[in-house]
């Protein structure tokens, strides 16, 4: 996958989350949970659906190094 793909990949996971989220408005540099107003929870469940939807194990040890969409991509491209 490609990081385009990712990307649609990631929002098309928090989507599930954040219904009312516009991936286009979403900046791929800035803290993902403040843009969306996720609390634990929610990010909890956004990281296990993208762990389902894309059969890459995210241990919970990484889970503070994954902060920014760029973030995710990057971490899901070297696993997928």
């Amino acid at each position: 996958m490609d990081d385009a793909e990712l990307r649609s990949a990631v929002i098309a996971e928090l989507r599930t989350i954040a219904p009312e989220v516009d991936g286009d408005e979403i900046r791929d540099d800035r803290p993902l949970r403040r843009q969306v107003d996720l609390d634990s929870l929610d990010w909890l469940n956004f990281l296990i659906g993208l762990h389902q939807r894309l059969a890459v194990e995210i241990p919970e040890a990484d889970y503070a190094q994954l902060v920014t969409v760029d973030d995710l991509v990057g971490y899901l491209k070297a696993r997928v």
